[in-house]
C-alpha cells in the first residue's frame, strides 16, 4: 500500500501539487475557527461570530461553482491566484478593520469568501495530465482524501498555535498569507500553467445540465448534512459526559476511521463501474451512522466514531471518479467545485438541524439526523441508478461518433479508464492526430493558448 502511493507523490509534479493545494486551502478549511476566535476577541457575541462564519460560508458556496467555471474558460493562473489574494486582502481587512463597523466585517468575510480559489477542482482535474494511467489516478483521488482529513485536523491546531502565540488577528493574517503561497506554488508549476478544457458547448447551467452529476450532487448533500450534524451532535455528547475532552476524541476517532478507509480504499484496484461501488460504500457509510445513537459510553462511543468515519474517505474518493465521467465536455473544474459547495451546504444544514434536535428531543436525536442523512444519501443514489448507469449524449467523452474514449478503452480488468487517461493512451497511439477535442483534462501534450 506504501509504494502505491510513494508511486504517485514520485510522479513529477505530484508531491508539489498536493501540498501545494492543501497549504492553499488552509484559510478555508481554518476559517470558520479564525473567525470565531477573532469575533470572541473583539468583544463579540457567539451569535456574531456564528453569522459572520455562517456568511463566510454561503459566499464560499457562492463562489467555488462560479470560479471554477471561470477555470475551466480561462485557465489555472488567470483565476487561482488573484482569487487567493483576493481572499487574502478580505481576511487581511477584517483583521485590520476589526468588529467597528459590521457592515464592512460582513463585506470582508463576505470577499473572503467568493474570492476562496478552487484549488480542490483544480487539482483533481490536473491528476490524469499529471499520472497517466488509471490505478494512479484513483489512488491520487483517495489520497486526495485522506489529504483533506490531515488538513483539516492541523489546520485548526495551527490556527490555535496562532492565537496562543500572537492574536487572533495575526493568525488570520499568517494563515491567509501562507494560503496564497500554497496557491503560487500551484499556478507556476507545469502542469497549472499548461493545462486547458475541452471547448465547451456555450449552456447557462454549465456543469449542471447533467443529469448524473445532479444526482451525485443530491447524494453528497445529504452526506454532507450527515457530517455537519455530527459535530454538533459530539458537542451535545461531550456537554453530557461534563468531559470537553471528549468532543475531541470523538472527531479524532471519526478522522482517523476516514484515514485508515481512505489509504485502504486506495490500495487496492477496483473492478466494475464506480456508481455501482459508490452505492455500497454509501450504504456502508449510513450503516455505521446508525449506531452512534446509541449513545453509549465513551470508549465505545470513540469506537463507534472511528467506524462510522472509515467508509467516508472511499465514499468522496469514489465521487471524485463519477464526477469525472458525468461532467459535461469542458466543464470538469466547474463540476468538481459544485461538489465541493453541495457537500459545504449539506454540512451546514446538517449543522443547523442538530441544534434543535437536541434542544426538542435528546443527544440522541441529533445522531439520528446524522443516521437519517446517511440514508437518504443511499436513497437518492438507488433512486437514480438509471441516471447514474450511463453516459449521456452531453458528458465530456462524447465524441462525433457518439461514444466516449473511456467507454472504448477498458483496462486489463474491465473497469472504465477515466477520459483524461483514456485520450491520453488515444493520443499516444497516432502521434499525428489532433490533440483529442472532448478531453476535459490536460493531455500529455499540452494545450498552449
Amino acid at each position: 500500500m506504501a509504494a502505491g502511493y510513494l508511486d504517485i507523490l514520485r510522479a513529477r509534479h505530484a508531491a508539489r501539487l498536493l501540498t501545494g493545494t492543501l497549504v492553499g486551502r488552509l484559510p478555508n478549511g481554518t476559517a470558520h475557527i479564525a473567525i470565531v476566535l477573532f469575533t470572541r476577541a473583539e468583544g463579540g457575541s457567539y451569535t456574531l461570530a456564528g453569522a459572520l462564519a455562517a456568511a463566510y460560508g454561503l459566499a464560499t458556496a457562492v463562489g467555488q461553482p462560479l470560479l471554477g467555471r471561470a477555470v475551466d474558460l480561462y485557465g489555472q493562473p488567470r483565476v487561482q491566484l488573484p482569487a487567493a489574494v483576493l481572499s487574502a486582502l478580505g481576511m487581511a481587512l477584517l483583521a485590520v478593520a476589526g468588529l467597528g463597523s459590521l457592515p464592512l466585517a460582513y463585506a470582508a468575510v463576505v470577499v473572503a469568501g467568493v474570492a476562496t480559489p478552487p484549488l480542490e477542482g483544480g487539482l483533481r482535474a490536473l491528476w490524469p495530465s499529471v499520472l497517466k494511467r488509471q490505478d494512479q489516478v484513483h489512488r491520487a483521488y483517495a489520497l486526495d482524501a485522506v489529504a483533506q482529513e490531515i488538513m483539516f485536523t492541523v489546520g485548526p491546531l495551527l490556527v490555535t498555535l496562532l492565537v496562543s502565540l500572537w492574536s487572533p488577528a495575526a493568525a488570520l493574517l499568517v494563515i491567509n498569507a501562507i494560503g496564497v503561497l500554497g496557491a503560487l506554488s500551484v499556478v507556476l508549476s507545469e502542469p497549472s500553467r499548461t493545462w486547458r478544457s475541452a471547448p465547451r458547448e456555450a449552456h447557462w447551467l454549465g456543469a449542471l445540465r447533467s443529469p448524473g452529476l445532479l444526482a451525485l450532487l443530491g447524494t453528497f448533500f445529504f452526506v454532507g448534512l450527515a457530517l455537519g450534524s455530527i459535530t454538533v451532535a459530539g458537542v451535545a455528547y461531550a456537554d453530557d459526559h461534563g468531559r470537553e475532552s471528549v468532543y475531541g476524541w470523538l472527531m479524532a476517532a471519526l478522522g482517523l476511521g476516514a484515514l485508515i478507509g481512505g489509504l485502504g480504499y486506495g490500495a487496492r484496484q477496483w473492478a466494475g463501474a464506480p456508481e455501482r461501488r459508490l452505492r455500497v460504500i454509501v450504504g456502508l457509510l449510513a450503516l455505521g451512522y446508525l449506531p452512534l445513537t446509541l449513545t453509549p459510553s465513551v470508549p465505545v462511543m470513540t469506537a463507534l466514531a472511528a467506524l462510522a468515519g472509515v467508509f467516508l474517505a472511499p465514499a468522496i474518493a469514489c465521487s471524485f471518479i463519477v464526477v469525472d465521467r458525468h461532467a459535461p465536455r469542458g466543464t470538469v473544474t466547474e463540476a468538481f467545485s459544485w461538489l465541493v459547495t453541495t457537500f459545504g451546504v449539506g454540512a451546514a444544514a446538517g449543522t443547523a438541524a442538530a441544534g434543535p434536535a437536541v434542544e426538542l428531543g435528546s443527544t440522541a436525536w441529533s445522531f439520528g439526523v446524522a443516521g437519517v442523512g446517511g440514508v437518504l444519501a443511499l436513497v437518492v443514489l438507488l433512486a437514480t441508478g438509471k441516471v447514474l448507469g450511463g453516459v449521456s449524449p452531453i458528458m465530456a467523452g462524447t465524441a462525433a461518433s457518439g461514444t466516449s474514449p473511456s467507454s472504448r478503452l477498458r483496462s486489463s480488468r474491465g473497469a472504465p479508464i477515466p477520459r483524461g487517461v483514456a485520450e491520453t493512451l488515444e493520443s499516444l497511439r497516432d502521434e499525428d492526430a489532433p490533440a483529442p477535442r472532448d478531453a476535459p483534462h490536460q493531455t500529455s501534450r499540452p494545450v498552449r493558448p
